[in-house]
């Protein structure tokens, strides 16, 4: 590999060019953490594969057009949000967290305006009770702050561990468990107004 960084050389985490990884989430993580370091082919190479997983994710659960929507506003996110990034944590329940929160507002959208889909010839399950139960969740999670709801998310919905959560979320574990807690609670409370 001339021209490329090698191990301990400035600018260099060791990660892609000492060895090769050995899953998805290390892969990654090692393109991730290049790209935070200015790498912009590893960036390149990142978004690629992670909008063709998003495109599948999201054309299993949407129609054509609001699935392309997704795909581009969860890698809007990922963009925004890619200096926050923990690279030592798994990548894709990072991922699927954000997924997950971009069909809901398209799901959300759909509701306000199920016009704006128009005409579709692909066959579509029936999400509706997903969707409501989506919808009643989201009004529930509502109640308590938005760092509650996140972990609460993250760790009761997702099955994250409270590690995985903080690195998420940027809270410390203890917080973590803290939020969960005291967002529980408030919607126990909530629930028997």
């Amino acid at each position: 590999m001339s021209g490329s960084a090698r191990k301990g050389e400035p600018g260099s985490r060791g990660t892609l060019q000492s060895r090769q990884p050995d899953s998805v989430d290390e892969r990654w993580n090692a393109l991730m953490t290049a790209a935070q370091d200015g790498d912009g082919k590893a960036y390149d190479q990142l978004m690629a594969e992670v909008s063709r997983w998003l495109s599948r994710y999201f054309h299993k659960r949407l129609p054509f057009a609001a699935a392309e929507d997704a795909t581009q506003d969860t890698l809007l996110a990922i963009h925004l949000h890619k200096q926050n990034y923990r690279a030592n944590a798994p990548m894709t329940p990072w991922l699927k967290t954000i997924a997950r929160f971009k069909w809901i507002d398209q799901l959300r959208g759909q509701l306000r305006s199920p016009d704006s889909l128009g005409e579709t010839d692909m066959a579509i399950a029936d999400h509706g009770p997903a969707a409501r139960a989506a919808i009643l969740l989201d009004l529930l999670l509502s109640e308590v702050r938005p760092a509650q709801a996140q972990v609460i998310r993250l760790v009761r919905l997702h099955g994250a561990s409270v590690e995985e959560a903080s690195s998420v979320s940027g809270q410390s574990p203890s917080l973590v468990k803290v939020n969960i807690h005291r967002g529980l609670k408030r919607i126990a409370q909530a629930l028997s107004n």
